[in-house]
């Protein structure tokens, strides 16, 4: 079997014809039709990924989704695939926010639907080689292998993309890399909503950085994507020369023992 997935949406049409497709193509689904039910369902059954309606009775979309998160079983990375009635960039946004790894505007096509939940699932159980180094730059570390990642020793709470995102960054340090290119590479997508990217950098910026409103680290390049900055930010090799310390050279990505640290997220700030 492709894995156990979880349909939860109160529409039992949608829910049917969702369902139906997952299983044509090989998914285990289960269903549940309201909040508390979902999450009794992710306890008793597992899921390896759950398709979420953000509309639900009783508990919508978003409060499932951080309780999910949230729920201190080691299922903090548990792979969160969003539906929405609605067409605002504001709830796309704020499902995103709390956790989910995409979403799918109704309506939709069941196909689609299909590839993007292989397309999470496939980030999720990447099988990486033992011989990938682990990464290491400015005050980071991320052991791909392991998917682990540490911020001056600390551990980082990364979703799946969130982490596929650093350790892209990481690993095209110093390189520009556009909205499109991150979509293609970090998301496996040949389409899709920019926007995504966008909310994806926000969440990261807001875990890695001393000021995520004053980002040093991802910073953004007007008009043509973001780039990582492995070495010290202009301002602060100006202050170090003011205060006539030596300038240290710019820190390369390096390879590192491995660290403690672990993958899940929400965050804020500009992009």
């Amino acid at each position: 079997m492709a894995g156990r997935v979880l349909v939860v949406d109160d529409d039992p049409t949608v829910s049917e014809v969702v369902a139906g497709y997952l299983e044509r193509s090989g998914f285990t689904v289960h269903r549940a039709a309201d909040g508390p039910a979902a999450l009794e369902a992710a306890a008793r059954y597992r899921p390896d990924l759950v398709v979420l309606d953000l509309m639900l009775p009783g508990m919508d979309g978003l409060e499932v989704c951080r309780r999910l998160r949230a729920d201190g079983d080691g299922r903090r990375t548990l792979p969160v695939v969003m539906l929405t009635a609605r067409g605002d960039e504001e709830d796309r946004i704020l499902g995103l926010e709390v956790g989910a790894d995409d979403y799918v505007t109704k309506p939709f096509s069941p196909r689609e639907l299909v590839l993007r939940v292989r397309s999470v699932l496939r980030r999720a159980s990447a099988a990486v080689t033992e011989e990938e180094p682990v990464l290491a730059a400015a005050g980071l570390t991320v052991d791909p292998a392991a998917r682990r990642a540490t911020k001056d020793g600390a551990e980082l709470a990364l979703t799946l993309r969130e982490f596929d995102l650093l350790t892209y960054f990481l690993r095209h340090a110093g390189q520009v890399c556009d909205r499109e290119r991150l979509m293609r590479d970090v998301w496996g997508w040949d389409f899709g909503d920019l926007s995504t990217v966008t909310v994806h950098v926000r969440r990261l910026r807001a875990k890695i950085e001393r000021d995520p409103a004053d980002p040093r680290l991802i910073r953004t390049v007007w008009g043509a994507g973001y780039r990582f900055e492995a070495g010290p930010h202009p301002s602060d090799r100006d202050r170090a020369t003011s205060d006539t310390a030596p300038e240290a050279a710019p820190e390369a990505v390096t390879e590192a023992a491995p660290e403690a640290g672990t993958a899940t997220g929400a965050g804020a700030d500009r992009a």
